[in-house]
């Protein structure tokens, strides 16, 4: 771990007061009773009034905010040279249920930042963009952060029209019903000569910075992640008149597949696997009818792309030899598939030099979870900035950070851009 702790220089302070207000604003958009934590999906009518929310913030200010094909927020606030942009932002959807701050803790970073920029009449040679992503959760269609990977050139319009929700709704469908343009997908990518960096400020959503006692992580390695659903089919009949040793429970055979998922992730060889089955559909669906279908949804995670996928494939030919045992058949389907993403030291470097002078202490950690940086990896150099997650929840309505631990992470980020401005005669922030 690599911790340190330096005085901190005169520099412009976030306000706690001021993100408290920001969260809360977003956090009332919600499509569930407040005690029921935080609901709103991607490509619905909550997210987009999250979007408009985040817009009228930066218009107010004086920025210049448009929308792109697919429905990404994007506001400009004008260098004084003609260089590749430098851009901040997170995203606004959330899980059913989930908490206050994913990815609205950097969306409001990012509102922070360019506040405390015109307020404080910074002048910055670069432009400097400010980006609110659509449906980073895989939650409706099993497909992370879509806006971003439309953002990182990941997408095709056919891949779009493929891909659909359990109402049979594909993203493309989504985006067209929001105003959005999916036949134009190509033009939602991000030119790499259009981009210096781009940074990222994200609640940890684990529990390794509270532990320590550390103010900042600071990302090198972005897991990646294998998803698919297991379609299992037996014979539903009556429970009462069908004998045990004549039955293909479906169910069962399900059980015993996430049992072995499990002891697949847990396996020595293993080390730093994250499987889950988080979704389980069984049909009839009836306590007196032996379930004939179940769906699973499987999400591999790893830190290594080779044995992310060998895991992945291991499942499914156990998963085929508990069903042939059972006299049920299985179908797999892959949902999405993300390799892992290794962050450039050089801008991580940079973040490292700001949580210094802010004299915070930090370590270098790789984020167990899929972000938006990830995907945009791909056309401008990426980093992410951790900030605490109290108890290490998170996609649940527990998921807490504080409003002083996010100032901390709103002053690394503005000290990041504002040295990363200052990097490079021609423009390139990595010389």
């Amino acid at each position: 771990m690599n911790e340190r702790r330096r005085g901190a220089t005169e520099k412009p302070v976030a306000d706690p007061a001021r993100i408290t207000e920001l969260i809360a604003s977003i956090a009332a958009i919600n499509d569930t009773p407040a005690d029921q934590g935080i609901t709103r999906i991607g490509f619905t009518p909550s997210e987009k009034r999250a979007h408009k929310q985040f817009s009228d913030w930066l218009c107010d200010i004086g920025l210049t905010v448009r929308s792109d094909e697919v429905g990404n927020t994007i506001a400009e606030k004008v260098g004084l040279q003609s260089l590749p942009a430098i851009g901040t932002g997170s995203h606004l959807d959330s899980v059913p249920g989930g908490g206050r701050f994913d990815g609205i803790a950097g969306v409001v970073a990012a509102v922070h930042v360019a506040e405390l920029l015109v307020r404080h009449e910074i002048p910055h040679r670069h432009p400097l963009r400010f980006v609110a992503f659509v449906c980073e959760e895989g939650a409706r269609f099993g497909q992370a952060c879509v806006g971003s990977k439309a953002a990182g050139g990941h997408w095709s319009y056919e891949a779009l029209q493929g891909i659909r929700d359990s109402n049979g709704i594909s993203i493309a469908d989504a985006i067209q019903r929001s105003g959005g343009c999916p036949s134009d997908v190509v033009r939602a990518i991000w030119q790499k000569s259009d981009w210096a960096a781009f940074l990222e400020l994200h609640v940890e959503q684990g529990g390794q910075l509270e532990e320590s006692g550390v103010d900042i992580g600071l990302v090198d390695l972005i897991s990646g992640s294998t998803r698919f659903e297991l379609v299992l089919e037996g014979v539903a009949s009556h429970t009462g008149s069908t004998p045990m040793h004549l039955r293909a429970d479906a169910l069962t055979a399900a059980a015993q597949v996430i049992l072995l998922a499990e002891g697949i992730a847990n396996d020595g060889r293993h080390r730093g696997t994250r499987v889950t089955v988080g979704k389980v559909d069984v049909h009839p669906g009836s306590i007196t009818t032996i379930p004939g279908r179940v769906s699973l949804w499987v999400d591999v995670r790893d830190i290594d792309s080779g044995r992310q996928r060998l895991i992945a494939d291991e499942i499914v030919r156990q998963a085929r030899a508990v069903c042939d045992a059972r006299r049920v058949a299985l179908t797999p389907r892959l949902l999405s598939d993300a390799s892992p993403v290794v962050l450039p030291a050089w801008l991580r470097d940079v973040t490292t030099t700001a949580a210094d002078q802010r004299g915070r202490s930090y370590r270098v950690m790789y984020s167990g979870a899929s972000h938006d940086s990830q995907m945009v990896a791909a056309v401008a150099p990426a980093a992410m900035i951790f900030v605490p997650s109290r108890g290490g929840l998170s996609h649940v309505p527990e998921e807490w950070t504080s409003a002083n631990e996010i100032a901390r992470g709103v002053e690394v980020l503005l000290d990041s851009i504002m040295a990363l401005d200052k990097l490079g005669e021609s423009g390139d922030c990595s010389v």
